[in-house]
């Protein structure tokens, strides 16, 4: 697999909204903010173990951008992957581009 496999073309994440993919065997959550800036999370929540993240409300805190959980509400950082609610959990993070108007995660 390349080290940057293709996901999905830009226009299929809208701004302010995130969207699943499976990145080799990784289950990722690409988002896309209302600054069009591109961020990719782990999918699985961490307090309840559902796929579910990409479904999460995106927005910001303090001028961080972030998504809640859609199960528990739990926010988290789109930079860091860290929970703002509860500091000792996070998601993984990955590096994410955008290449001729296709979205790019690298995993692993």
């Amino acid at each position: 697999m390349s080290p940057w496999p293709p996901v999905c073309p830009l226009t299929t994440v809208p701004p302010a909204c995130g969207v699943p993919a499976l990145v080799g065997t990784e289950p990722v959550a690409v988002f896309r903010t209302a600054a069009d800036e591109l961020y990719a999370v782990g999918n699985v929540d961490p307090f309840c173990g559902a796929g579910v993240i990409s479904r999460g409300i995106v927005g910001d805190r303090a001028g961080e951008p972030v998504v809640a959980s859609p199960m528990l509400k739990q926010v988290f950082s789109l930079r860091t992957g860290r929970c703002l609610d509860a500091p000792e959990a996070g998601l993984p993070v990955y590096p994410v581009r955008r290449r001729d108007e296709v979205v790019e995660v690298a995993v692993g």
